[in-house]
């Protein structure tokens, strides 16, 4: 009996995403460590998953739910967090968006790989989310819980990374222009939508 690859890929790439991001938040230094700690990183990895992998939404979803209970188990081995941490509520709550993010981000890299009117708004969405954590971030400024300096580099590392993925996935430069055109109001609505 043959195992679809698919089958494997997400549970095994949502293993690594939740235990790499938690590694990634205790060892690498101040504001590109935002990046673990980050939800559009995660909504990107699932785009990115059904963009590149060919993959299905379904996929996406169990991708990020499993990479939640994977995050806790690295903070409990890692830096000996309570291992109950793993499933309590806020670990169903993160699993619950993760759901959200898997369908919403998921389809998203669906559809942009396929010819369509939805190619170039889909294929904004990367775009569209890290910009809104960015905005979410340029928002903190003035917070006396947060460094500006640190905001300013994180908020600019996000919209660079913004510009970079739509150069990267784009076809062609138009394509590239008008996703990054259709980011910016899907920014300002996943700004409304991010948790803080």
């Amino acid at each position: 009996m043959k195992i679809d690859q698919r089958v494997v890929v997400a549970p095994v790439a949502g293993f690594v995403l939740g235990f790499l991001d938690f590694v990634w938040i205790k060892y690498v230094p101040s504001a590109v460590a935002g990046l673990g700690n980050s939800v559009a990183v995660w909504a990107v990895a699932a785009f990115l998953l059904t963009y590149f992998g060919r993959g299905r939404v379904a996929g996406a979803v169990i991708m990020l739910v499993v990479a939640v209970p994977s995050y806790y188990l690295a903070a409990a081995l890692i830096q000996h967090d309570n291992w109950s941490n793993i499933g309590d509520r806020n670990a169903w709550l993160w699993a619950g968006l993760a759901v959200i993010a898997g369908v919403v981000f998921g389809l998203g890299g669906m559809v942009a790989r396929r010819p369509g009117r939805g190619r170039l708004v889909a294929l904004g969405l990367p775009a569209a989310v890290l910009l809104a954590e960015a905005i979410l971030t340029w928002s903190r400024l003035g917070d006396p819980d947060y460094r500006a300096a640190e905001i300013v580099q994180y908020a600019l590392i996000l919209t660079i990374l913004a510009i970079a993925i739509t150069v990267a996935l784009g076809r062609t430069w138009r394509d590239r222009a008008l996703a990054l055109t259709y980011a910016v109001p899907l920014a300002a609505i996943g700004y409304l939508l991010i948790p803080g």
